[in-house]
Protein backbone atom coordinates (compact mmCIF):
# COMPACT_ATOMS: atom_id res chain seq x y z
CA UNK A 1 0.00 0.00 0.00
CA UNK A 2 1.41 3.46 -0.95
CA UNK A 3 1.93 5.76 2.06
CA UNK A 4 -0.40 8.79 0.28
CA UNK A 5 0.77 11.60 2.45
CA UNK A 6 4.26 11.48 0.95
CA UNK A 7 2.70 12.58 -2.03
CA UNK A 8 0.55 15.45 -0.55
CA UNK A 9 2.67 18.59 -0.65
CA UNK A 10 2.12 21.49 2.07
CA UNK A 11 1.46 25.12 1.20
CA UNK A 12 2.23 27.41 3.77
CA UNK A 13 0.10 31.04 4.37
CA UNK A 14 -2.13 30.23 1.34
CA UNK A 15 -5.20 31.10 0.21
CA UNK A 16 -4.60 33.31 3.66
CA UNK A 17 -1.80 33.93 6.38
CA UNK A 18 -1.73 31.23 8.83
CA UNK A 19 -2.82 27.93 6.41
CA UNK A 20 -1.24 25.97 6.00
CA UNK A 21 -2.82 24.32 2.63
CA UNK A 22 -2.73 20.43 1.75
CA UNK A 23 -2.01 20.37 -2.37
CA UNK A 24 -3.05 17.02 -3.99
CA UNK A 25 -2.45 18.21 -7.61
CA UNK A 26 1.29 16.14 -6.24
CA UNK A 27 -0.82 13.15 -5.87
CA UNK A 28 -2.66 13.35 -8.86
CA UNK A 29 0.43 13.47 -11.05
CA UNK A 30 1.90 10.65 -9.74
CA UNK A 31 -0.04 7.19 -11.36
CA UNK A 32 0.44 4.94 -8.40
CA UNK A 33 -1.16 7.18 -5.74
CA UNK A 34 -3.79 8.55 -7.93
CA UNK A 35 -5.18 5.26 -8.76
CA UNK A 36 -4.76 3.63 -5.32
CA UNK A 37 -6.78 6.72 -3.58
CA UNK A 38 -9.48 6.05 -6.11
CA UNK A 39 -9.53 2.33 -5.79
CA UNK A 40 -9.41 2.81 -2.09
CA UNK A 41 -12.51 4.85 -2.22
CA UNK A 42 -14.05 2.83 -4.79
CA UNK A 43 -13.54 -0.51 -2.94
CA UNK A 44 -15.07 0.76 0.69
CA UNK A 45 -18.48 1.74 -0.82
CA UNK A 46 -18.62 -1.40 -3.43
CA UNK A 47 -21.41 -3.59 -3.48
CA UNK A 48 -23.08 -0.32 -1.41
CA UNK A 49 -25.91 0.46 -3.31
CA UNK A 50 -24.20 4.35 -4.59
CA UNK A 51 -26.84 6.04 -7.11
CA UNK A 52 -24.80 9.26 -7.67
CA UNK A 53 -21.55 10.75 -6.89
CA UNK A 54 -21.47 14.36 -5.51
CA UNK A 55 -18.10 16.30 -5.82
CA UNK A 56 -17.64 19.10 -4.78
CA UNK A 57 -15.22 21.07 -6.81
CA UNK A 58 -12.49 21.78 -8.20
CA UNK A 59 -9.95 19.11 -7.06
CA UNK A 60 -13.61 16.68 -6.45
CA UNK A 61 -14.30 16.50 -9.64
CA UNK A 62 -11.08 14.95 -10.43
CA UNK A 63 -11.60 12.06 -8.44
CA UNK A 64 -15.27 11.78 -8.12
CA UNK A 65 -15.95 11.65 -12.03
CA UNK A 66 -13.43 8.52 -11.63
CA UNK A 67 -15.16 7.25 -8.59
CA UNK A 68 -18.73 7.24 -10.27
CA UNK A 69 -17.41 5.64 -13.41
CA UNK A 70 -15.51 2.60 -11.67
CA UNK A 71 -19.32 2.75 -9.40
CA UNK A 72 -21.72 2.93 -12.13
CA UNK A 73 -23.16 5.63 -10.93
CA UNK A 74 -24.32 9.84 -11.77
CA UNK A 75 -21.86 12.22 -11.15
CA UNK A 76 -23.26 15.62 -9.63
CA UNK A 77 -21.78 18.92 -9.52
CA UNK A 78 -21.13 20.60 -6.37
CA UNK A 79 -19.97 24.17 -7.15
CA UNK A 80 -19.67 27.44 -5.74
CA UNK A 81 -21.87 30.55 -6.12
CA UNK A 82 -23.10 31.92 -9.50
CA UNK A 83 -21.43 29.00 -11.57
CA UNK A 84 -24.48 26.37 -12.41
CA UNK A 85 -26.46 27.73 -15.19
CA UNK A 86 -30.07 26.61 -13.88
CA UNK A 87 -32.48 26.27 -11.11
CA UNK A 88 -30.43 25.41 -7.97
CA UNK A 89 -30.39 24.15 -3.78
CA UNK A 90 -28.19 26.70 -2.05
CA UNK A 91 -26.43 26.75 1.06
CA UNK A 92 -24.09 28.98 2.98
CA UNK A 93 -21.24 27.43 5.47
CA UNK A 94 -18.72 28.84 7.48
CA UNK A 95 -15.14 27.51 6.83
CA UNK A 96 -11.58 27.71 8.65
CA UNK A 97 -11.28 31.35 7.20
CA UNK A 98 -14.53 33.08 6.18
CA UNK A 99 -18.05 31.66 4.95
CA UNK A 100 -18.40 30.64 0.90
CA UNK A 101 -21.78 29.43 -0.49
CA UNK A 102 -22.06 25.78 -2.78
CA UNK A 103 -24.99 25.41 -5.10
CA UNK A 104 -26.39 21.81 -6.89
CA UNK A 105 -28.90 21.74 -9.83
CA UNK A 106 -32.42 21.12 -8.75
CA UNK A 107 -32.58 17.86 -10.43
CA UNK A 108 -29.26 16.65 -10.08
CA UNK A 109 -30.50 14.22 -7.56
CA UNK A 110 -33.92 12.07 -7.28
CA UNK A 111 -36.20 11.48 -4.18
CA UNK A 112 -34.58 8.45 -2.87
CA UNK A 113 -31.27 8.15 -4.00
CA UNK A 114 -28.67 6.90 -2.33
CA UNK A 115 -25.34 9.98 -2.62
CA UNK A 116 -21.78 9.29 -1.76
CA UNK A 117 -20.45 13.10 -1.21
CA UNK A 118 -17.19 13.69 -2.15
CA UNK A 119 -14.27 16.48 -1.24
CA UNK A 120 -10.14 16.14 -1.15
CA UNK A 121 -10.55 17.60 2.37
CA UNK A 122 -12.40 17.54 5.86
CA UNK A 123 -10.80 20.33 7.96
CA UNK A 124 -13.73 22.12 9.87
CA UNK A 125 -16.52 20.17 8.22
CA UNK A 126 -18.82 23.31 7.09
CA UNK A 127 -18.22 22.26 3.13
CA UNK A 128 -19.04 18.77 3.86
CA UNK A 129 -22.30 19.61 6.34
CA UNK A 130 -23.96 22.17 3.37
CA UNK A 131 -23.32 19.73 0.41
CA UNK A 132 -25.11 17.15 2.60
CA UNK A 133 -27.59 19.75 3.45
CA UNK A 134 -27.58 20.36 -0.63
CA UNK A 135 -28.31 16.49 -1.50
CA UNK A 136 -31.09 15.95 1.48
CA UNK A 137 -32.99 19.10 0.43
CA UNK A 138 -32.88 17.43 -3.39
CA UNK A 139 -34.62 13.96 -1.53
CA UNK A 140 -31.51 12.20 -1.02
CA UNK A 141 -30.20 10.09 1.17
CA UNK A 142 -25.90 10.76 1.99
CA UNK A 143 -24.73 6.88 1.71
CA UNK A 144 -21.21 8.28 3.10
CA UNK A 145 -18.82 11.03 2.91
CA UNK A 146 -15.18 10.41 1.49
CA UNK A 147 -11.65 12.61 1.63
CA UNK A 148 -8.06 12.13 1.01
CA UNK A 149 -7.47 14.33 3.44
CA UNK A 150 -9.14 14.58 7.18
CA UNK A 151 -7.12 17.66 9.03
CA UNK A 152 -7.65 15.96 13.03
CA UNK A 153 -7.03 17.68 16.18
CA UNK A 154 -8.30 21.18 16.78
CA UNK A 155 -10.59 21.86 14.22
CA UNK A 156 -13.34 19.07 15.02
CA UNK A 157 -14.43 18.47 11.26
CA UNK A 158 -15.30 14.84 12.00
CA UNK A 159 -17.87 15.85 14.70
CA UNK A 160 -20.06 18.01 12.52
CA UNK A 161 -20.70 15.28 9.69
CA UNK A 162 -20.73 12.50 12.61
CA UNK A 163 -23.71 11.30 11.49
CA UNK A 164 -22.55 10.11 8.44
CA UNK A 165 -20.49 7.20 7.17
CA UNK A 166 -16.98 8.67 7.10
CA UNK A 167 -13.64 7.81 4.84
CA UNK A 168 -11.16 9.26 4.81
CA UNK A 169 -7.58 7.89 3.82
CA UNK A 170 -4.79 10.34 4.97
CA UNK A 171 -4.99 11.86 8.85
CA UNK A 172 -3.02 14.95 9.28
CA UNK A 173 -3.12 16.43 13.11
CA UNK A 174 -3.23 20.11 13.20
CA UNK A 175 -3.33 22.66 16.50
CA UNK A 176 -4.57 25.96 16.92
Amino acid sequence: MVKLLDYIRNVPDWPVKGVQFKDITTLCVEPIPFKESIDRIVDHYKGKGIDKIAAIEARGYVFGGAIAYLLDAGFVLIRKEGKLPWKLHKETYELEYGTDTIEMHLDAIKEGENVLLFDDLLATGGTAKAAARLIEKAGGKVAGISFIIELTGSLHGRELIKDYDILSLVEIPVEE
